[in-house]
This record gives C-alpha cells, structure tokens and sequence, in this order.
C-alpha cells in the first residue's frame, strides 16, 4: 500500500496489489452493522489501558519542554513527562471531560488519564475515534462527574486495519493542522498590530516612514512628541453610539461566551429577533466586556463580520467604542487592549460582588495621547491587512472544521472509505 498525495490536505490511498483494487465488502456474522474484511469489532479494553495521572504543583507557571494535560486540555508545562510517547489524554473529572492529544511526551495531572495501548493501533486514530463516543455518558455514579474505567473498557469499537487507520488519522489530522496554523498566524498577526501601537503611541519609538521624533512638549502625561495632543477617551470615541434597529427583526447576535479574551475576532454569530435591548454595533465598531469576570479576562472584539450597511446587536453587557477622525477602528481596538486603558476600567467597576461593571462615564476620566491624522493613517495602512487576513483564515478554519466534522464519523465508523475522501471533500466543498 501507497500513499500517493492530491493536494496539500489530503491523501488517497492507492493498494499495490490488484486484487485488492475492486473488493467487495463482506457483512460480518458477528454484528448487525457492516463490517469490512478489513474491520473488526472489540472493545477499547482489547485496545488499550486508561493510566491515571498525578498530582503536580507549579505547572501553570513552569517553562518546561512538556505540556501538562488536565481533564480538559492544556493547561501548562513540566520537566518531566509522564507518558514517554505522544498519545491521547481522556478527561477523569467534571461535569466536561474532553479528549485531547499530544503531539509529544506529555504529563497527565490527577483529573485525567491517558492512553496506554496494548494492541498494535495508531494512538492519532484512537483519538479521532474516542472523539465520536460520548466519554462524558460514562459516568462513575460518584459525588463528582467521572469516567468510569470499566464502562470505557466495555465500549465497542470499530477497528480498521493498521494501514487504513494511520491513512484516517493523516486526512483527518492534515485538516486539523490547517485549522491550528491559522490560528497561529492570526495570532502572530495580532500580536504584530499590537506591538506596533505599543511602539509608536505607547513607547514613542521612531515611526516607519516619519523617523524618530525631533521635538517633544510636556502634556499632563508627560513628555509627547511635539504636535500630538492629549484627549479623554470620551471625546476621542463614540460611546455607545446610537443606532436604529427594529424590535422584532433578525440581526446578527453575538453573545458574551462569543466575546474573545486574546484576539480580535468573533468567530461565532448567531441570528436573532432583536428584543428591544442590548447593544447595538456595527462594521469598524469595537465590543468591551463591561462586567467582571468577562473585563479582566479581556473579552474585546472589533466588528468585521457584518453585511455592509447592516447591523448587529448582542449583550446588554458590551460597550460599543466608535473611532471619530482621525482615528480608525484598529486604534480603538488596541487601545481596548493596552494594559492601562483595562486597568483604569477595571479600577472603575462598581456593585455587588460577582456583579461588577464599567460605567461609561468613568472614560471621562481616560485620557491618552492622540497623534496626528497622517500618523495615524499611517498605522491603519500597515495593520488593515493583517486584520483583514485574520478574517480569511478564520473563515478558512470555519470551512475546514466543517470538513472535518463531516468527515470524521463516516471515516471512523466506515460509512466511507479512505479512498472516497477526495469525491466527499470536494462535495463537502
């Protein structure tokens, strides 16, 4: 058997033997499903053993080469691993426990187990497989939700030849690998954007096209490049500008959990009816988190994802700033998400505990430092098409993911084979 590649995903298996060309499938006596010559049924406890991981302090803050698993995901770095191999990481503890897979020798804490193989299988294709059977249906029956070793070790599985299954585990995991290096370009990207703004209205380093500054005049923050001025955030933004949407009909609706903490795109929007409140945004507006915890995990967007000339609308909990000229929607982003500009929000908040928020009126008292129009300008020519490509690799991933979620339960349970991957991609297309 050969691997014979068709495009920079995917992967068609072509068989060196003739026979094997035109074979039919056979129905297996022992099930009522069709089970290849190929195919077998076991259970995972024919496969595999769940090995418990251990207690481990000092992980979130560690800089070691391991990655530290806990019941559901990553969640920092170690020393030493537990498991010598890479392989697949089950979660044992909590209402969810997701399965997840390591790349690389990793350590296990004591919410999760891993992997152990006892047979000869492909650990990538044993995660795919675990990912289309509900881990979180086989409960212990204790106080605390928790996956029961012996309902996983009796859960049927379908087992395609080794070749097969590492040829599955390639399709399936070039799609995730597509998926995961958008997502580090995006965030290489924003980082890039920000970095800039840090440089050039934060630090005051020499700008690209402008060189270093020649002159400087004090302001009330201090030392700024002459011709600069010193605004409060309220005279340099809309806030919560208004906007005419009708009670009653569908616009795009984003909610809180749809927020992200690290980036500036929402990657999930739903239509809604508008039910007469909430804010109101559209394209070139930013949405801040006004209300703890969702402000200090630094949930901000900026809003690309509309129609042109329509709106949106979302949670009664999100501020709208609007850039007014000069500015431009990515220096209100970064500003968003400069440190100070978040700490002074945060500083602000008032309530009852566990019900804090932001009144706008504390950004009366922000003040920062505006530059000139062309400096500016400037700014948003550099960072627009970064912005711009994160877009597109974010709606790349959303086609891909789709892909995949279709692909994954008709590969794992056989409904379609390898060799029928590329005719199902490209209608899935």
């Amino acid at each position: 058997m050969t691997l014979k590649k068709q495009s920079p995903l995917f992967l068609t298996v072509v068989n060196d033997s003739a026979g094997d060309k035109e074979e039919e499938d056979r129905i297996s006596e022992r099930s009522g499903k069709r089970v290849t010559d190929k195919w077998r049924e076991y259970r995972w406890g024919d496969l595999a053993t769940l090995e418990y991981g251990k207690g481990l302090c000092g992980y979130k803050d560690s800089i070691g080469t391991y990655p530290v698993y806990g019941t559901n995901g990553l969640i920092g770095r170690h020393t030493e691993p537990l498991c010598p191999h890479s392989g697949v990481i089950i979660g044992r503890k909590g209402a969810y426990r997701g399965v997840h897979y390591s790349e690389k020798p990793f350590f296990v804490i004591d919410t999760a187990f891993y992997l152990e193989p006892k047979a000869d299988i492909d650990l990538k294709w044993a995660y795919y497989q675990l990912l289309t059977q509900n881990i979180n249906n086989m409960d212990s029956g204790s106080a605390i939700p928790s996956t029961s070793r012996d309902a996983f070790y009796n859960l049927p599985v379908k087992v395609p030849s080794l070749p097969e299954q590492k040829t599955i585990a390639l399709i399936l995991g070039a799609l995730d690998d597509k998926i995961e290096l958008n997502r580090q370009m995006n965030e290489t990207l924003e980082a890039m954007a920000r970095a800039i703004f840090k440089s050039w209205f934060v630090d005051f380093d020499p700008i690209s096209g402008f060189g270093p500054h020649k002159e400087w005049q004090d302001s009330p923050l201090g030392k700024i490049p002459k011709g600069w001025k010193v605004a409060r955030v309220s005279d340099a933004f809309e806030i919560n500008p208004s906007r005419q949407i009708k009670k009653g009909i569908q616009y795009a609706h984003v909610d809180m959990a749809s927020l992200p903490t690290t980036s500036a795109r929402v990657t999930k929007i739903t239509r809604r009816e508008f039910t007469g409140s909430g804010s109101k945004f559209k394209n070139g507006d930013v949405l801040f988190a006004r209300i703890t915890p969702c402000l200090e995990n630094g949930k901000t967007a900026l809003v690309d994802f509309l129609p042109e000339n329509e709106y949106g609308w979302g949670s009664t909990e999100f501020i709208v700033f609007r850039p007014k000229e000069p500015l431009n929607p990515w220096f209100v982003y970064c500003v968003a998400r400069n440190q100070e500009f978040r700490d002074h929000a945060i500083r602000a908040m008032s309530g009852t505990s566990g019900r804090q928020r932001v009144e706008i009126g504390c950004f009366n008292n922000f003040s920062g430092v505006m530059p000139p129009a062309e400096i500016t300008a400037k700014f948003g020519d550099i960072v627009k098409p970064w912005f711009t490509q994160m877009k597109i690799n974010d709606e790349q991933s959303h086609t891909l993911v789709g892909i995949r979620d279709a692909l994954l339960p008709k590969l794992l349970l056989g409904e379609i084979r390898v060799k029928g991957t590329e005719r199902f991609v490209e209608a899935a297309s």
